[in-house]
């Protein structure tokens, strides 16, 4: 979950809310939210005990389309945006070390996903050892943040009450979709269900137990952040991390934070790149359109899957802005994410994990959920439909394509 969104995107919130209870209490919510959800998938998760996430969970309960669609936004949106996404956030955090070029975010692109085609255990060692490095840097990051007075002559902190009229604002719930895109991949382990051992115990204790984790990190990131810089400073900066800590250490000290903050991207762009491929996989198995896409080799890895979703990712690498791939990424996730929670209601004996006080969750969830994207799709209405076009795309998909006969 760690990745670009934690260090990208307070600049876009305090465009338009600049109280730090505001911030604190987006990436709360945004924590609880995930929390929620992740209760939910576990659910879902030691129920169907098959890999594929979203895309098996929703063909089971609700229709074939609905999974089906689900399948093409993870290929074409889903884990592809997110690498793309941190790819550019690697160049811009490189450019001090690197200057103003591509080619970092173009190498570990690329790069990275071969890694995966070997085996199960290549592929979590890389990713287990990454994902320590990751968090003892930001751990790192967050002690000296807090334990140092900031350097700041108007640093962004502001206590005041204010906080009150910027929570009714649509600028809030906007600023929701980046915080829900930064704790995007806290379902990532049901996806890799059949690759999980014991997973009656170990994918909720994974899935609630990381999030949790998560939510702590963010917020005590978020406090550092504006405690170390100017609203002025950060305001519309991708490079927000940079900036605070350039303000404590100096210039050559940034330039060391910057060089981690990219490093550790490696693991946010390892990790989609190990997922995102399986649920292509097991649509892959089901349709005849996508059928060569189920081939896998000697270590029953998707390869031609890893190839596919690798080459999305850098045409929008190439072509896309910033904030814009993780706006309409952010919106159809969300829009998919709150259809997989409904699908949970549709189970009525469940194997395994079961989630406290069902339905209560689900209900709070789908109604923040769906008040989230109406405020999205009236305040950003471009990148909202542009969601919609790829799910209406998907289902012209659907309409031509066969389901295999088993």
């Amino acid at each position: 979950m760690i990745g670009t969104g934690v260090f990208t995107s307070l600049g876009f919130q305090l465009a338009v809310v600049q109280n730090t209870w505001t911030i604190l209490l987006l990436w709360t919510f945004g924590g609880i939210m995930a929390l929620l959800g992740a209760l939910v998938y576990a659910e879902l998760g030691t129920h169907f005990r098959r890999t594929g996430g979203d895309y098996i969970f929703l063909s089971e309960t609700i229709h074939p389309l609905v999974g089906y669609l689900y399948a093409w936004v993870s290929l074409v949106v889903g884990f592809s945006a997110p690498i793309a996404i941190a790819a550019m956030a690697m160049n811009n955090y490189l450019s001090p070390v690197l200057g103003e070029t591509q080619l970092p975010g173009l190498f570990f692109l690329v790069l990275i996903p071969a890694v995966h085609i070997f085996s199960v255990s290549s592929s979590a060692k890389f990713q287990n050892g990454m994902t320590i490095l990751k968090i003892a840097f930001v751990l790192a990051l967050i002690g000296i943040g807090l334990a140092f007075g900031s350097n700041s002559t108007s640093p962004a902190l502001n206590f005041s009450d204010s906080w009150k009229d910027e929570i009714l604002l649509p600028g809030f719930a906007v600023s929701l979709i980046y915080v829900f895109y930064a704790y995007t991949g806290w379902n990532s382990a049901a996806y890799i269900i059949e690759e999980v051992d014991q997973p009656k115990k170990n994918l909720p204790k994974a899935l609630i137990g990381a999030t949790l984790l998560v939510m702590v990190i963010y917020v005590l990131l978020q406090l550092v952040l504006l405690k170390h810089a100017s609203v002025s400073q950060l305001t519309g900066q991708v490079q927000v991390a940079d900036i605070a800590f350039g303000n404590l250490f100096g210039a050559q000290g940034a330039v060391w934070v910057s060089l981690f903050i990219g490093v550790q991207l490696i693991a946010t762009i390892s990790g989609y790149a190990w997922v995102g491929p399986r649920v292509t996989y097991a649509m892959a198995k089901d349709y005849k359109l996508w059928r060569p896409l189920a081939k896998v080799n000697g270590q029953n890895i998707p390869v031609r899957a890893i190839v596919l979703n690798t080459g999305i990712s850098l045409v929008l690498f190439v072509s896309g802005s910033f904030e814009q791939i993780m706006l309409y990424a952010g919106f159809i996730l969300q829009l998919m994410s709150t259809v997989t929670v409904y699908s949970s209601l549709k189970i009525k004996k469940q194997e395994g994990f079961k989630t406290p006080f069902k339905p209560l969750p689900q209900l709070i969830y789908l109604g923040f959920s769906i008040a989230l994207m109406g405020y999205l799709l009236v305040d950003r209405p471009k990148e909202s439909l542009a969601g919609i076009g790829i799910l209406l795309l998907g289902w012209a998909l659907y309409a031509f394509d066969k389901k295999i006969t088993q």
